[in-house]
C-alpha cells in the first residue's frame, strides 16, 4: 500500500502538470491571436524597413533592379543636389512656425473651452469639427480663401486697407499661407489639452486662492506645471508629424513658386515615383529619420527639466 505521502506527492505532480498544461494551452492561443499583428508588423512595417535601408545603397529604380553603390546616395544628398538643401529649410521653417503656433493656439482653446459658458458642447464641437474633416477638401476650401484676387482672407484685409497679398504666387508668402491653414488642424491638440486641464485636482486651485493668487498666477504656477506631461505629448507628435507635411504643397501648389513650398516628403515622392529615383528616395527617407529621432530623442533627454508629473 502507498504511504500518503507518496499519494500526495502524485497528487501535486498531477496538479503541476495539468497546470503547466494550462499555461502552454493559454500561452498558444496568445500567440494564436496575436500572429495577425505579428505577421503584418513584420510583413508590413519591419520588412520594408529593411529593405529600404539596403535600397538606400542601391540605384535601384523600381523599373531595374539597381547595382550596390555604397553611400553614393547620401554624398550625392549632401554635396550634389541643389534642391536637398532646399527642401530642408522650407521643412525646417514649417516646423519652426506650425508646432508653436497650433500649440500656443490649441492651449489658449482649451482654456477658454474649459470654462463654464452656455453653449459649451457646441463651441468645442465647432472648434474640433475642422480638425476631422478629409485633408483634401480642407486644402480645396483653403486656395479659396487664399486666392489672391476672389479670397475671402484677403477682402477681409481689404476692409482694414491692407493691399491683396499674394499667398500663393509669392515665394516670400507662400510658406506663411501653408503656417495659416496649419491652425486649421488644432482641434485635436486642443482636446487632448482639454482633458488635461480637467484632469487638474480642484484643490490646488483652491489652496493658490487661499494663497492669495490671482488668475495669472494660478495659470503660471499650477496649470502650466501641471500641464506639462500634455504639452510634452504634443509637442513630440506634432514635431514628427510636421517633419512629414505632404498633401498640403502637393495639391495646393506643386512645391512652388520656385520651390518655395517643396517640402522634404514632396522631394521624397518626386524622386521615389516622378524619377523612378527610388534607391535615391531610400537614403532620403533614411536622412530624414535620423533627423527626426535624433530632436525626438533630444526632447525626450532634456524633457526631465521642465515636465512635471504630479506623482
Amino acid at each position: 500500500m502507498p504511504s500518503t505521502t507518496a499519494i500526495r506527492t502524485r497528487g501535486r505532480l498531477r496538479r503541476g502538470q495539468s497546470l503547466s498544461a494550462l499555461r502552454r494551452r493559454e500561452a498558444t492561443l496568445g500567440y494564436l491571436f496575436i500572429s495577425p499583428w505579428v505577421l503584418g508588423l513584420l510583413i508590413f512595417t519591419i520588412g520594408p524597413f529593411i529593405a529600404s535601408l539596403y535600397l538606400s545603397f542601391t540605384t535601384y529604380s523600381i523599373l531595374q533592379p539597381g547595382n550596390w553603390v555604397g553611400l553614393r546616395n547620401y554624398v550625392t544628398a549632401f554635396t550634389d543636389d541643389r534642391l536637398f538643401y532646399k527642401v530642408l529649410w522650407n521643412t525646417a521653417y514649417y516646423v519652426l512656425g506650425s508646432v508653436p503656433l497650433r500649440i500656443v493656439l490649441a492651449f489658449a482653446l482649451a482654456l477658454l473651452l474649459n470654462a463654464s459658458v452656455r453653449g459649451l458642447t457646441m463651441w468645442r464641437t465647432l472648434f474640433y469639427v475642422p480638425s476631422i474633416t478629409p485633408i483634401v477638401a480642407t486644402i480645396v476650401l483653403w486656395r479659396y480663401l487664399l486666392h489672391p484676387k476672389f479670397g475671402l482672407i484677403n477682402y477681409a484685409l481689404s476692409l482694414v486697407g491692407i493691399k491683396a497679398i499674394p499667398w500663393l504666387t509669392s515665394p516670400i508668402w507662400s510658406k506663411p499661407a501653408l503656417l495659416v491653414m496649419s491652425v486649421w488642424w488644432v482641434g485635436g491638440n486642443m482636446v487632448i489639452f482639454l482633458a488635461g486641464l480637467q484632469g487638474i485636482p480642484q484643490h490646488l486651485y483652491e489652496a493658490a486662492e487661499l494663497d492669495g493668487a490671482n488668475a495669472w498666477r494660478r495659470l503660471r504656477h499650477v496649470t502650466l506645471p501641471m500641464m506639462t506631461p500634455t504639452i510634452y505629448f504634443n509637442l513630440v507628435m506634432n514635431l514628427i508629424n510636421a517633419f512629414q507635411v505632404f498633401t498640403q504643397s502637393f495639391i495646393m501648389t506643386r512645391g512652388g513658386p520656385l520651390d518655395s513650398t517643396r517640402f522634404y516628403m514632396h522631394y521624397l515622392y518626386d524622386n521615389a515615383f516622378l524619377y523612378f529615383k527610388m534607391g535615391y528616395a531610400s537614403a532620403l527617407a533614411w536622412v530624414l529619420f535620423v533627423i527626426i529621432f535624433a530632436l525626438t530623442l533630444l526632447t525626450v533627454k532634456t524633457s526631465g527639466r521642465w515636465v512635471f508629473y504630479g506623482g
